[in-house]
């Protein structure tokens, strides 16, 4: 428990000592009411104070402002009928204090879980100067300055190992428990811990770009984003408590009056109070406090399993979604290209090999990477002039002064070069120097272990149809996909064909069913923005992609996304649950309560108990565990 929490329980444990101590001693009116309003106090002064401050800022209508008239009244008619019960003052302030902290500790456990992510920001970053380690602060650390980070410490900015071997902790990031190695070359992003070896990493990015930085924003920014269910509830709030403060005047007032009319005796004590009880009861604390406090549980236990979600409005998108498009390289795949051959060349391998990495040297594709790796050779940058990108098709470059040509067949269509398909499955790069065909090279990715896992638990998790879109050639698109047990998919796809492609899906979709679309790279961010929910893979991801997501899965596993789905049909299954429940329980109490048939005590157990209630249901959506085994088979 917190400092602010274990006072809080100090004071209902005090108070509540005095009120039931003070119901067995005979002491003298005036001490036994001097101590009774002590014991109110002790336990209600902070609901007084926010309820005058509610006033003074003109937001008079809240739970506050309800307590504080009622239990204020409950107290005025035991004075005035010098009755010295003050007990049911006490226990509305107690048990609706009672139900703050359930509520307290409930956000405090979720807020622990998103706020684990916290801990990775790091202090500060250790630079090397003159032999010696000097701590500076994060964000004044340049693009390219050389960092050591010791055992025990978090990677403060995202960079590449140039010194050194080490395990590093993700868990705080992916909710992967087991360390992942890092020697010379590897990327590293911050927020991971080191914990063997001492690492010497050049920086890629400036602090406030690094992923540490991106995540921390993702998580601070969730909150502001609502839900329909979310914002429903705030407006009922906003509307339903006047028009009860309102129905509790008019019954206070109008009985009585009526009642002298004609000719009876007007009993006003009986019906203030009943007007009192009727306001405790209307109170919306189960609805206003369980609804967002489910979903910020739901929030808190997506993250611990390393699943972003950016907000609660999201969450109730997931929960809704019945189509899943996926990008295919680096979603599916590993996005770990290899060069597995080369064919039809008229020159030697070697330099056919050495033409294309070349060419392809400014390129950060997975697949220009791939035939740098297998050249071998540092590349010389200086040799390669006039390079120009052609989207979709590949690109042109001069190379010692020779045009080298090297993309897709769609580029050699363009370039009217006749060319020789191949009759091996993968991704084929056609060469052609000076115009003329010089052979292709065939390059092959590997599908991650888990993608195939994966399309089965989103079907048994009540997805209807799973559809792959890539630019790669038909045959590896088909194969990948049947090899899956992806539904649908479409091939050779330009990134603006892709936006077509979910457009054409949103609009052959049921209504009410929505599309979340996979993806990891630059080109994938205009359809991340336009599907139902977008969903990126963080640990390898690119910034624009994970920007333009709503939900971040954070060891670009694809069996999180199941996950994601189930967390969130759960979410909004309890928030359903308490609406239902708080609305049904407190109708009916008001119903009593407006015809005197109900005392304080139900007026307690319809505000606070029913809080309770609905508070212990929402912490439900913090626990995941059995919903992992469902999504990992």
């Amino acid at each position: 428990m917190t400092k602010k929490q274990t006072i809080m329980l100090v004071r209902i444990l005090i108070a509540a000592a005095m009120m039931i101590a003070l119901n067995f001693l005979a002491l003298p009116m005036g001490l036994s009411t001097a101590l009774y309003m002590a014991a109110y106090l002790i336990i209600g002064y902070d609901i007084l104070r926010k309820a005058v401050k509610g006033i003074l800022n003109g937001q008079v209508f809240d739970e506050n402002f309800l307590m504080a008239v009622a239990t204020i009244g409950a107290i005025a008619l035991a004075i005035y009928e010098k009755s010295g019960d003050y007990n049911e003052a006490i226990a509305v302030m107690l048990f609706y204090q009672v139900g703050e902290l359930f509520q307290s500790y409930a956000v405090g456990k979720s807020r622990r879980n998103i706020t684990a992510l916290m801990d990775i920001r790091p202090d500060y970053a250790n630079i090397e100067r003159n032999g010696q380690l000097e701590k500076v602060d994060p964000d004044e650390v340049e693009i390219g300055t050389v960092i050591v980070v010791q055992p025990g410490e978090k990677v403060p900015i995202d960079g590449i190992i140039i010194e050194g071997n080490s395990a590093l902790n993700t868990s705080a990031l992916t909710g992967e428990s087991l360390p992942r190695e890092a020697a010379v070359d590897d990327e590293v992003i911050s927020g991971c811990i080191n914990m063997t070896g001492v690492l010497k990493i050049r920086t890629t990015k400036e602090f406030g770009e690094s992923t540490v930085s991106k995540i921390l924003e993702l998580v601070e920014e969730s909150s502001s984003r609502k839900s329909k269910s979310e914002d429903f509830i705030s407006k009922f709030a906003k509307v339903y408590t006047p028009l009860v403060c309102i129905a509790a005047l008019l019954l206070a007032v109008l009985p009585p009056i009526g009642n002298m009319l004609m000719g009876n005796p007007a009993n006003w004590a009986n019906w203030i109070y009943s007007a009192l009880t009727f306001l405790v009861i209307s109170c919306p604390c189960a609805l206003v406090v369980s609804v967002p406090l489910s979903f910020f549980a739901g929030i808190g236990g997506a993250s611990k399993e390393g699943v972003l979600i950016k907000g609660s409005n999201y969450m109730e998108t997931l929960s809704q979604t019945k189509v899943v498009v996926f990008d295919k390289t680096g979603t599916l795949t590993q996005g770990v290209f290899e060069v597995n051959g080369i064919h039809h060349n008229t020159m030697e391998e070697e330099k056919l090999l050495e033409y294309a990495a070349l060419a392809e040297c400014s390129s950060s594709h997975p697949i220009s990477k791939s035939l740098q790796r297998a050249y071998g050779k540092e590349i010389d940058r200086s040799r390669v002039t006039d390079i120009e990108e052609i989207s979709g098709h590949g690109l042109i470059a001069k190379v010692d002064g020779v045009e080298v040509a090297a993309g897709n067949a769609k580029l050699m269509q363009r370039l009217a070069i006749p060319y020789a398909d191949c009759s091996s499955v993968g991704t084929i790069i056609h060469v052609a120097i000076n115009g003329e065909y010089a052979g292709h090279i065939l390059i092959s990715d590997i599908e991650k272990p888990n993608s195939k896992a994966a399309i089965s638990a989103l079907k048994k998790a009540g997805v209807e149809k799973t559809v792959m879109l890539t630019g790669d050639a038909k045959r590896v698109a088909d194969r990948v996909a049947a090899d899956l047990g992806v539904d649908e998919v479409h091939s050779e796809l330009l990134p603006g064909d892709k936006v077509t492609q979910v457009e054409k899906l949103l609009a052959a979709k049921p209504p009410k069913a929505k599309l979340a679309f996979v993806g990891d790279g630059i080109n994938d961010a205009p359809v991340l923005s336009r599907a139902d929910v977008g969903i990126a893979m963080g640990a390898l991801g690119s910034d624009a992609a994970i920007e333009a997501a709503d939900v971040v899965l954070m060891d670009d596993d694809p069996a999180k996304i199941a996950l994601a789905m189930r967390i969130a049909r759960r979410t909004l299954r309890i928030v359903y649950e308490n609406i239902v429940f708080a609305l049904a329980v407190k109708f009916a109490c008001l119903l009593l309560g407006a015809i005197g048939m109900a005392s304080m005590w139900t007026a307690i157990f319809a505000d606070v108990g029913v809080m309770v209630i609905a508070v212990l249901n929402a912490t439900r959506a913090l626990y995941t565990k059995d919903l992992v085994r469902k999504s990992h088979p």
